[in-house]
């Protein structure tokens, strides 16, 4: 077990999961060029206030294993804990190994100060997190993860215990249905000061940070919640811009003042996939093809909410109205169905909405947790 401390050692960080997922037909190879970014204290901001340390497992000459470890700063004053976590994990399917990789990022922890670990987060809940449990058989949505089912008996063997679960729900395009959720909808639509719009992509970069500013709001009391930094928000901005779509942004506001809104893209995931990580020398050019040309069946639900001064009797039927945007939406951009991913598995009064408009729970990640002694 040794810390990354080369190019050389990042690259076959960086390159592990190509073997571990090999003939995986549902696995998604990232692109390497994000994958070095997203390594780099230059460019990713999440280095701004955490401290990262990345391990390699070899066996001989060969890596057979990687772990990160990291404190969020961020997350421990908002949460006045001292956890540390890991992330990014991948092995071979060998308890030694694992058990190795695990107790390797929990003594870097300890040794500053943390008192629990819990994982896997890629590097942050505003990232990847969680191992796939439920729904092996087919392959993650943008910014959702796909790991091998024997991850979770490797992590539970090393005596980690679920912390929670996450759902990823199927909603095929539909509605919202009739009876109190269509009456509580028509009603917003004929009230004066209620107005919704779509993002507006010439000003994407604000249109970004209040969407980031409502979701600080709205998501504040959610477990696990950390707030999105100002550069974090920039590089969010300049992420999506790309691969965004605006008919699937709704944006609700009352008197001008931004309510609610859904941020949904479309599978770049599926876009992504015949690159195999590759961006030369015309990845990009097939990658923009298949996006904007080709376009994407499916989409996903990233972010979907409701600004607590909003969430009144008055106002109720907002989160229906926003379902309703969303369908229109889907019809525009002929989208077949949408992820809505992901919910906790006790937020009851989400779960049981999604349910309502018709969706299905077709996924489950689960987080674990394990006390440092």
């Amino acid at each position: 077990m040794a810390p990354v401390e080369s190019k050389r050692d990042l690259d076959a960080f960086i390159r592990l999961p190509w073997r571990i997922y090999k003939d995986n037909p549902y696995w998604i190879a990232p692109l390497r060029y994000s994958e070095k970014h997203r390594f780099s204290p230059k460019h990713n901001p999440f280095f701004q206030h955490a401290d990262v340390q990345l391990f390699l497992a070899r066996r001989d000459e060969d890596v057979v294993g990687r772990i990160s470890a990291h404190i969020d700063h961020e997350h421990n004053r908002y949460h006045d804990e001292r956890t540390g976590f890991f992330g990014f994990l991948e092995c071979e399917d060998d308890p030694e190994t694992a058990r190795s990789l695990l107790t390797t990022a929990e003594d870097w922890l300890r040794a500053r100060g943390m008192e629990q670990i819990r994982g896997p987060f890629n590097f942050s809940v505003n990232g990847e997190i969680g191992l796939l449990a439920e729904g092996f058989d087919s392959s993650p949505l943008p910014l959702m993860t796909y790991t091998h089912e024997y991850y979770l008996r490797l992590v539970e063997d090393a005596g980690y215990v679920k912390a929670k679960d996450l759902f990823a729900w199927r909603w095929e395009r539909r509605p919202v249905p009739d009876g109190a959720p269509r009456r509580m909808v028509n009603e917003l639509r004929a009230r004066p000061g209620v107005t919704v719009r779509r993002a507006r992509m010439k000003d994407f970069d604000r249109e970004v940070r209040m969407i980031l500013d409502l979701y600080n709001e709205a998501w504040s009391e959610n477990w696990g919640f950390v707030p999105a930094t100002d550069a974090e928000a920039e590089q969010m901005a300049k992420d999506l811009k790309l691969v965004v779509d605006p008919r699937i942004v709704p944006i609700i506001e009352i008197d001008g003042v931004p309510a609610g809104v859904a941020l949904g893209v479309p599978d770049f995931n599926w876009a992504m996939k015949p690159l195999n990580g590759n961006l030369l020398p015309f990845g990009w050019l097939r990658f923009l093809w298949r996006l904007k040309v080709r376009r994407p069946s499916v989409g996903r639900l990233l972010l979907f909410g409701i600004k607590k001064e909003f969430r009144s009797r008055k106002y109720a039927g907002l989160l229906y109205l926003l379902c309703d945007e969303m369908y229109k939406g889907a019809i525009d951009s002929k989208l077949k169905w949408a992820e809505f991913s992901w919910t906790l598995e006790d937020n009851g009064l989400i779960n049981s909405l999604i349910k309502k408009v018709g969706a299905d729970r077709y996924k489950l990640y689960r987080i674990y947790e394990k006390t440092l002694s």
